[in-house]
């Protein structure tokens, strides 16, 4: 793959602020110069990741995880550094040249680009047969406006679109663009026989005679489809019978990771806006149409950790709507206990006896005001679960009350917090009408039962807490040294000449980027700190730096604390030698004069060494 210039690269660095490149990804709040969130690198409840845009990097004080644009993106995305640059470059509108050519063709952009581009084309593809003036354009249009009673607006909206009934115009398309045959082969729009060579004929649409909802991921990229039968769904479609059918998973769709409406709802909630998580996609785009614009729902599959843990970055309250049947109602109760492990404040939104309510044809008669009502009488995570499990405590046995109870506790055990749990069980007592501690007794029995002495298996292993930016503890010498070398680089040529090579452990990251610094340094190759990039090997490294850069110096001293940094170095050589010696001259005791006599002198200079140690002066 072409190499991009390093002039393009530094351009990149100065004109994108990382801040509009992590706010796409985590939800930021200001916190003095910096903005904070929650690591999207790992789990956690109290944001510990922080951004500096002055400074242009991340540093997460939990994992640990830190670096600058092309960093996030290539960990957040899974791009290697290239590619990762062109996205960059590709969304904020910044030019970029290749050392060879004018840039990569299309067979040598990666898998995963190529894949998204093709979504992009197909998206577009499907919107023009929806307004085509065809047919059977009319026909979904008048599907769309009057059965499905949405506006057009709202079709443009979310990009809705048409797969033609029999065409192989899109296949046709994609060939004409020359996109590879790998990408063609895995993109899941089209039917292909291994081992087959893909010509208009092999290229068998998987979507035909269907209404196309574009699915996109939380950053707004078109990433797969589902697709709506009608009524001129061909009668030879294999999956003629099944109202929804959604793209296969591919390199760049996971359904377990995908929340559909995600990359537009995050951008709505705030506080008293929480999300709002309904059963499917017509139910978000109804209450998308209403003017609640924080509903999100799961992509064609049950709920899973990983798309809670998604919404977690972004706030933390969602309202759970799901249909009143039974068996909406056993999704939420399943929902419950996965979202108090993701650290989730859960509301649940239920009409009473409303059985065979749901949200799309809730909000379709009565408006925004329907939510406005249900949240009058919004039920929390225990009383929803109690009144689910049990719906008439008054009249129901000890039995009946003892299995709903042991029920409840498999949900409280997922709530991390001593205080939520003894809440929750507080909370269960009234609304199971029993007397609280023997509820509170009973769980304590249940819960050492299945813990054996052990942290409850189901409760998820959560990090310790991170230790704060002013708490961290001290670093090694070496890398307390690299940290003055990057904050100040007036030091470094001092520092440079009073340093022995093999001063430095060069076992340790730290030790072996100090040691190439002070070479470069000392050969005149020394980039500067703006350029440092060009003398970092691997990822690794780029980590150590970008974190050691986004910590501030907080030094009254630079130039004392790089004394004592020397001094240290000093000693941790100095000393065993000493020692050595001293072992040395007791164990010849008086048996060789000549000896003795180069030994005790050899001490001598080591000693005087320590008392004199290698000073850096205010000229320097």
């Amino acid at each position: 793959m072409p190499i991009i210039k390093e002039r393009s690269i530094q351009d990149l660095k100065q004109r994108v602020n990382i801040h509009d490149v992590v706010a796409r990804v985590v939800s930021l709040k200001k916190a003095g110069a910096r903005f904070k969130g929650l690591c999207p690198f790992h789990q956690e409840k109290t944001p510990s990741f922080h951004v500096s845009p002055e400074k242009g990097f991340y540093k997460c004080f939990g994992c640990g995880k830190a670096g600058d644009i092309f960093t996030f993106v290539m960990e957040t995305e899974g791009l290697p550094f290239t590619e990762a640059a062109e996205a960059l470059a590709q969304r904020f509108a910044v030019p970029i040249e290749y050392d060879e050519g004018a840039g990569p063709s299309l067979a040598e952009r990666s898998l995963r680009q190529e894949l998204f581009d093709l979504h992009e084309l197909a998206a577009d593809f499907y919107r023009q047969a929806f307004l085509a003036p065809t047919p059977n354009g009319e026909r979904i249009r008048q599907y769309w406006t009057q059965q499905r009673r949405f506006g057009l607006d709202l079709a443009d909206e979310f990009r809705i679109g048409l797969a033609p009934a029999d065409d192989s115009s899109l296949a046709a398309l994609f060939l004409k663009r020359r996109f590879s045959d790998e990408a063609l082969r895995q993109c899941g729009l089209f039917f292909v026989r291994e081992g087959a060579v893909l010509t208009l004929g092999s290229l068998r649409p998987r979507f035909r005679g269907r209404l196309m909802i574009p699915i996109r991921d939380h950053q707004g990229r078109v990433v797969a489809f589902t697709a709506r039968q009608l009524e001129f769904t061909p009668a030879d479609d294999p999956a003629r019978e099944a109202k929804y059918v959604n793209s296969p998973e591919t390199p760049i769709f996971t359904k377990g990771h995908l929340l559909f409406n995600l990359d537009r709802a995050r951008s709505h909630v705030g506080e008293g806006r929480p999300f709002v998580l309904v059963e499917g996609q017509i139910d978000a785009m109804r209450c998308w149409s209403v003017g609640l614009k924080t509903a999100i729902a799961p992509q064609g599959t049950s709920i899973t950790d990983g798309q809670l843990v998604l919404l977690r970055r972004y706030h933390p309250q969602v309202e759970c709507f799901f249909d009143s049947d039974s068996a909406g109602q056993n999704a939420a109760l399943r929902f419950l206990p996965m979202a108090l492990r993701a650290g989730l404040e859960v509301r649940f939104l239920k009409l009473a006896g409303a059985e065979k309510l749901d949200p799309d044809l809730l909000f379709l008669e009565r408006g925004l005001a329907a939510y406005e009502e249900l949240r009058r009488i919004a039920l929390s995570a225990m009383d929803f679960a109690c009144r689910t499990l049990l719906p008439a405590p008054e009249t129901a046995s000890a039995e009946a009350k003892s299995r709903a109870a042991q029920t409840v506790f498999e949900i409280i055990r997922a709530a991390e917090s001593e205080v939520t749990r003894s809440e929750f069980i507080a909370e269960a007592a009234r609304h199971l009408r029993l007397p609280v501690a023997a509820l509170q007794r009973d769980f304590q029995t249940a819960s050492a039962a299945i813990a054996r002495g052990q942290r409850f298996p189901d409760r998820p292993n959560s990090p310790s807490p991170p230790p704060s930016p002013v708490e961290a503890p001290g670093k090694p010498t070496e890398e307390h040294l690299l940290f003055l070398c990057l904050h100040h680089e007036e030091l470094l040529a001092g520092i440079a000449t009073r340093i022995p090579a093999n001063w430095i452990d060069s076992t340790t990251l730290s030790g072996r980027l100090l040691r190439r610094f002070l070479a470069e340094f000392r050969e005149h190759n020394w980039p500067g700190r703006e350029h440092i990039d060009q003398l970092l090997e691997n990822q690794e490294e780029k980590t150590l730096v970008a974190s050691l850069l986004f910590d501030p110096p907080n030094l009254d001293d630079p130039l004392k604390a790089a004394n004592e940094g020397l001094r240290a170095l000093q000693r941790r050589n100095i000393e065993p030698l000493l020692r050595q010696l001293e072992l040395e001259i007791a164990h010849k005791g008086t048996n060789s004069d000549a000896d003795i006599l180069l030994l005790l002198k050899q001490r001598t200079e080591l000693k005087q060494q320590l008392l004199h140690p290698p000073r850096l002066s205010q000229a320097v």
